[in-house]
């Protein structure tokens, strides 16, 4: 019995290991991990069969099933396996269809194309660890909430942002969003408005529509939009549904002239996977779409030339969807082979939390747990191969690396590529495989694309917008004035108000390229000038649509409203009372600052000085007794000023140093003459008031023009007290408060704008005048809500009017031609200082330095020969007696300034004597030892 049974259990062992190296193909070398893998492993395919992209997805994917089956390299010895569900395009189907599917045992799950499918799925995975390989698009879709969750296309979240690019690419700034009202529509339009906020534009109208809607809601819906201003259209849809949209808009008129509509990647799905029919691409000529971007490639066109023959194909073409799902089954089985060659185990376990409820019929213990699902998923996270669709890969967010797709536009009875977006360059015309090996350029000036045909054959830009046609025209506020009314004031006539800007901006209307309804609707209560900031924020918040009339352009108003081209320069400028000056008597002092007058009469001395040094020793005409060389030196000096000086200049060095001393006072007399001139022929008026800083500096108070930003501005900016602005509501009052004064109850000066101050001086007869210059640099502008477009017209019109003279002809029939000088009582601003000067007097000091050291050491050599040279010779004499004398003499400083005071001829005649006699000594003496007896 023992025998028996020790038999049985070594056939049982040879029997466990013989049997499964015969079904491996008899293999000697066996590894424990070809032992641990299955005969079948399973993955699960949730889609909706007949559908746009499930009539294109099925195909591919049992086409890659049986193409991994048939490779020896990948899986090999075990079957990959697929089991299909079919979600109907229900939610609800949907989700019974994924719970029923993860009850056989599924390793991966690949789908589904519904985001609201997918957002119920993803917490089953979660929670049984099955890896989830995902085509929703829903950017809020995410692998931070979603664990297993992995998604094998393209996330819209870039399709979004390639739409904005496209709509800044063009200029729109309002777009008008369609979409179904399910997770996918609503999410992606929401990274559509965050996107286009980036670019400064914006959805201004969100059209939403139920996933069950009729021909007569479709209806409704475009004949709303059509209403509305904007024409630019994002047409975010189910591609089974989508081209309803365009056959309705087609009869509505909305596919002619004038019209844009951009449609989102379910358009070239449709169309890549159906054949061409006449009338479907006459309903979308014009269209720009998106389409995912998949590299050309020797795989790909096999594919393409195998899909006919594949099993299951319900059209004879097929879309993007096609390649991805392919890919993603190859993604499974390589990634199960990377599993299984690690050792990893297909086995499930009971999930303890899953226990059915009592009397329940839904089996939920039946939901298995996949041991090793972590395992799978981090090795599927990994992976990377190039497959049909490109590169696959993916990124710390879970998404395919190198977002892409092909701008397209429908022209004829095909898709006619006009560029590429990627998130790496933006818009191009080169395809991103050659711009990946590129440094990464977004700037605009690298965005191109080629010409697209737009609705109604045209090539031309549209505008993107229009009037609503509602029958409202344009809401206009304008300033109900009270001074200064040449620029806008009420009128009896049709328009109700008329002016300098009421004519300006009437003008560049009649040259915009269409019409502009509008009305005047004047803000204020005509008894004081209404507050310019008031008129702003109301406009901003859409209480009108524009405001003209004299609004000044700042940086605080230009964060609420869109501003035009400025039509009129502006600025803030400091008005104050004049009175005409005195001549003064001692009006000749003033050119120079007292640093540089004793500057320059201290040079006069010096050079004098110098050149006296120079001449002493040869010129006859700087000899003579003291009295009469000092007064030379001075005369000397100063009539070099007038270049009146009588003394020739006999030394190579003093006349040097009078051409450097002469080229400066050239200088210094011109400069002193036109200062002169300018003070005594310009500066006849002065003020109190020098400027903006001596006002400010000053306690006295400023007059400030009822309503103008100049309030603000004083105090915000410059920090003038409150206590000392006076609002002057009245123009009379200005010329009251001005000639009053801060002692009569008056003001020192008025704080205004330039404009104002022009017409107002003029209009006084120049009784006043400008002081200092202009503080502040700004113009005045229409305003309109922001991202409006007619702004931007407008500013060309104005550009126009600039150009052809009609502003100045507007400007000359609305304000006075008479200008009054403006006047600047600084005298500082036209007296010379020594910064001016420094430089020349440098290069003069320097010629009179170096002279002076040449002329030194000139006559320090000539004083070391004469010294010598007045020696006698005589051998009787001690040796030490003559050195004494000799060191006597060269110590003593007087004998040195008496030889500096011979003449020169008289020093060369005596060296020239004595060394003729000192030649004759010597010879005497050599005569004498020849004769003398030895």
């Amino acid at each position: 019995m023992d025998a028996q049974v020790k038999r049985r259990v070594f056939l049982l062992l040879v029997s466990c290991i013989w049997v499964p190296m015969v079904v491996l193909g008899g293999t000697e070398n066996v590894t424990v991990s070809s032992l641990s893998r299955p005969k079948v492993v399973k993955f699960g395919a949730l889609f909706t069969v007949n559908s746009v992209i499930g009539s294109s997805v099925m195909p591919a994917i049992l086409a890659a099933v049986a193409d991994v089956n048939a490779d020896s390299t990948v899986l090999s010895g075990t079957k990959l396996d697929v089991i299909t569900q079919d979600t109907n395009c229900s939610g609800f189907i949907g989700t019974i269809d994924a719970l029923q599917l993860m009850e056989k045992e599924v390793v991966v799950a690949v789908g589904p194309q519904s985001s609201g499918i997918a957002h119920v799925i993803s917490h089953v995975v979660n929670e049984l660890r099955v890896p989830l390989l995902s085509f929703a698009t829903d950017p809020t879709l995410s692998s931070l909430q979603y664990q297993y969750f992995l998604r094998t296309v393209t996330n819209d979240y870039f399709q979004m942002y390639a739409i904005a690019d496209l709509v800044d690419y063009y200029g729109w700034k309002e777009v008008i969003a369609i979409f179904v009202d399910d997770d996918n529509g609503r999410n992606g339009i929401s990274v559509l408005g965050d996107a286009l906020a980036k670019k400064r534009a914006k959805i201004s109208y969100k059209a939403a529509f139920s996933p069950g809607a009729t021909m007569s809601d479709i209806d409704d819906l475009l004949v709303s939009v059509n209403l509305m201003e904007a024409r630019v259209y994002i047409v975010h849809v189910n591609p089974d549904t989508g081209l309803s949209f365009f056959s309705k808009a087609k009869k509505l008129g909305m596919m002619s002239s004038g019209y844009v509509w951009i449609a989102t990647d379910w358009l070239p799905s449709v169309l890549d996977s159906s054949d061409s029919n006449k009338d479907t691409m006459d309903i979308l000529q014009g269209v720009v779409a998106l389409r995912h971007h998949t590299p050309d490639s020797d795989k790909k066109k096999t594919f393409a030339s195998r899909w006919k023959n594949l099993k299951s194909i319900q059209t004879s073409r097929f879309n993007s969807y096609a390649l991805y799902a392919y890919d993603t089954v190859w993604l499974v089985a390589r990634a199960l082979d990377l599993f299984f060659k690690n050792g990893g185990h297909v086995t499930f376990s009971d999930d303890p939390s899953l226990r059915d409820t009592n009397g329940s019929a839904l089996k939920l213990s039946s939901l298995r747990v996949f041991d090793q699902g972590q395992k799978l998923l981090q090795i599927l996270v990994g992976m990377n191969f190039t497959g049909l669709a490109g590169q696959i890969q993916f990124d710390p967010q879970k998404d395919l690396i190198h977002p892409a797709y092909d701008v397209l536009n429908v022209v004829g009875t095909g898709l006619r590529t006009i560029g590429y977006w990627s998130n790496y360059s933006g818009l191009s015309v080169i395809t991103p495989e050659v711009l990946y090996t590129k440094p990464a350029n977004t700037s605009t000036s690298n965005q191109h694309l080629y010409n697209a045909i737009w609705p109604g054959e045209t090539i031309k830009r549209p505008r993107g917008w229009v009037f609503p046609n509602n029958g409202k025209p344009l809401r206009i506020a304008v300033p109900f004035r009270v001074t200064f009314e040449e620029f806008v004031k009420k009128d009896k006539g049709p328009a109700g108000v008329k002016g300098y800007c009421i004519d300006v901006f009437e003008a560049a209307i009649d040259l915009l390229a269409y019409p502009v309804p509008h009305v005047y609707i004047l803000y204020g209560d005509g008894k004081r000038n209404p507050s310019f900031n008031s008129i702003v924020n109301d406009v901003a918040q859409n209480k009108y649509d524009a405001a003209v009339g004299d609004i000044a352009i700042t940086t605080n108003r230009t964060r609420i409203v869109d501003f035009t081209q400025p039509y009129m320069e502006s600025g803030l400028v400091v008005v104050a009372p004049v009175k005409e000056t005195k001549s003064s008597p001692w009006a000749f002092f003033k050119p120079f600052t007292i640093q540089m007058w004793g500057v320059t009469g201290v040079f006069f001395l010096f050079v004098g000085s110098v050149v006296w040094i120079l001449e002493h020793r040869m010129n006859p005409e700087f000899r003579g007794p003291p009295r009469k060389q000092l007064i030379t030196v001075f005369w000397f000096s100063f009539s070099t000023m007038f270049f009146a000086h009588r003394e020739n200049t006999l030394s190579t060095l003093g006349r040097c140093v009078l051409i450097f001393w002469l080229f400066v006072v050239l200088i210094i007399n011109s400069s002193y003459t036109a200062s002169l001139t300018s003070i005594l022929t310009v500066q006849k008026l002065s003020s109190g008031i020098a400027g903006i800083d001596s006002l400010i500096s000053s306690p006295d108070p400023i007059g400030v023009q009822d309503g103008s930003f100049a309030y603000n501005y004083l105090i915000a900016e410059l920090h003038v007290p409150k206590s000392r602005l006076r609002i002057i509501k009245r123009e009379a009052e200005y010329v009251s408060a001005l000639q009053q004064g801060p002692k009569g109850g008056g003001v020192a000066a008025i704080v205004d704008e330039l404009p104002y101050v022009e017409l107002f001086l003029s209009n006084s007869k120049c009784i006043f005048r400008t002081v200092g210059q202009e503080f502040t640099k700004s113009g005045w502008g229409f305003a309109f809500q922001r991202d409006s477009p007619l702004a931007i017209d407008l500013s060309t019109a104005i550009l126009q009017l600039s150009e052809n003279g009609e502003l100045q002809r507007i400007h000359d029939k609305w304000l006075s031609n008479k200008e009054c000088s403006s006047q600047n009582n600084q005298v500082d601003d036209t007296r010379l200082s020594l910064s001016s000067f420094w430089g020349l007097y440098v290069i003069c000091g320097g010629a009179c330095a170096v002279a002076l050291v040449v002329f030194i050491c000139k006559v320090y050599c000539q004083f070391l020969r004469y010294d010598l040279e007045t020696e006698e010779p005589e051998i009787s004499e001690p040796e030490s007696a003559r050195s004494s004398r000799r060191s006597l003499r060269s110590r003593s400083f007087k004998d040195l300034m008496g030889f500096v005071d011979k003449r020169e001829a008289e020093i060369k005649d005596m060296l020239k004597r004595k060394n003729s006699d000192n030649k004759k000594q010597i010879s005497h003496n050599s005569d004498v030892q020849q004769n003398s007896p030895v």
